[in-house]
């Protein structure tokens, strides 16, 4: 792992002096990362793509890091162990920075805890270069029932550097109507022949599915695309079969696909994807206790490799087509979502899967959860209707990352 450390040190300061002043610090980082020091002359010899840190090496060097703000990178992170008056200096640049609207930290104390803070900043820098320029493909349009769950493309884009695209429906069909039943016959008896059950669903209703996997596919190919969201209901008539399966089969090859064109949840389904490189469960909240703190979240899809078994079923609501039910392992989970036109809110909390539900008149996939923070959140202030559940406790990872980039936490 590589640091650059941009060094501001007053010209009163030989740079052999410099070093002997630091040379614990800088030993120290040397032990754990590749330190390439730059002058802050040669500031815009780096590129984005370098992960890079203030070194405030001495007092006096306030009106040097002012002079060249434009070329700093963002947020700012300032190292400084207090010798020749470094840390008094590094107050006063935070301060003024923070005063711009620039996030910035100081890296100072216990060198340990120095050293366990930048490896955490380093991954949120590289979560945040490889969302810069992912394609979120946008099949159909958002369901209409999703009034509260609208992005601004260009906010996003500035933002996050992630990019919406809008693809018509058509395309899908077109791709649809070429598939052969013969091209997905194997793979709809090797799925099949992984399934616990197989229940109201025909293999008829297994071969449009696949099909309609196949179709969305190639779509994702051509369009290079990292994360879809489907208007999966609007394609029913025209194919007779659900998205479910097509999006099940996607997130378990690491293409983000979520429901219904919801475009808040598919882009909390790609950063989670990208912080801890796991697939996650969008669902709805069916039932909520706010006396026990406990919620039911269920959906008619989820990827077959987050489920320790699945049952092949139909559509709940529409009684057609192609609907998973998982069944998921017990034990720590994260509830997350991020919302707001330009996705600068959030909602987090951690919780324990206690069950997995059958209730006649809920989505296929259901669990429990008994959450560790109050359910009533659900009840007065929801950042609309799907929620994100990711398997293990990543809450300070995503509130790190997320507050980072400014967000609001709900």
């Amino acid at each position: 792992m590589v640091i650059n450390l941009i060094t501001f040190a007053s010209i009163l300061h030989k740079q052999t002096t410099v070093r002997s002043s630091h040379e614990v610090i800088l030993t120290e980082l040397e032990k754990y990362f590749t330190v390439n020091f730059i002058d802050y002359k040669d500031i815009n010899k780096l590129s984005p793509n370098d992960f890079s840190i203030l070194f405030i090496a001495t007092g006096g060097v306030e009106r040097l890091v002012i002079q060249h703000f434009e070329s700093l990178p963002r947020p700012a992170i300032l190292l400084a162990d207090g010798m020749q008056n470094s840390l008094a200096a590094a107050l006063e640049i935070s301060s003024w920075l923070r005063g711009r609207g620039m996030k910035s930290e100081i890296l100072h104390g216990e060198l340990s805890e120095i050293i366990k803070r930048i490896f955490v900043l380093h991954s949120n820098f590289k979560a945040q270069r490889n969302l810069f320029g992912m394609r979120i493909g946008v099949i159909g349009s958002p369901s209409s029932w999703l009034i509260a769950s609208n992005v601004d493309y260009l906010l996003a884009k500035r933002r996050w550097g992630v990019e919406y695209t809008d693809i018509p429906l058509e395309r899908i069909y077109e791709y649809y109507g070429q598939i052969t039943d013969d091209e997905v016959g194997e793979a709809c008896a090797e799925l099949a022949g992984n399934a616990l059950a197989c229940r109201e669903a025909s293999p008829e209703d297994m071969i449009k599915a696949m099909r309609l996997y196949r179709a969305i596919k190639k779509v994702v190919e051509e369009e290079k695309l990292s994360a879809i969201t489907l208007s999966c209901f609007r394609m029913i008539e025209q194919t007779g079969t659900t998205g479910c399966l097509a999006l099940a089969l996607l997130n378990d090859e690491g293409i983000i696909a979520g429901c219904e064109g919801d475009l808040q949840s598919i882009f909390t389904m790609l950063i989670t994807k990208v912080l801890t490189g796991k697939s996650t469960f969008m669902a709805n909240p069916s039932m909520i206790n706010a006396r026990t703190n406990e919620i039911v979240l269920a959906h008619c899809t989820v990827g077959i490799k987050q489920a320790e078994k699945f049952i092949i079923r139909n559509h709940f609501e529409t009684e057609s087509g192609i609907g998973i039910q998982g069944i998921l392992p017990t034990g720590d989970v994260t509830i997350v979502k991020c919302g707001g036109e330009c996705l600068d809110e959030y909602y987090l909390s951690t919780g324990t899967l206690t069950e997995n539900t059958n209730y006649i008149n809920m989505c296929r996939t259901q669990v429990r959860i008994k959450m560790n923070t109050p359910a009533e959140y659900f009840l007065k202030n929801p950042l609309g209707n799907h929620h994100i559940l990711l398997h293990g406790n990543y809450e300070i990872m995503l509130d790190e990352f997320l507050q980072s980039n400014g967000c609001k936490r709900i």
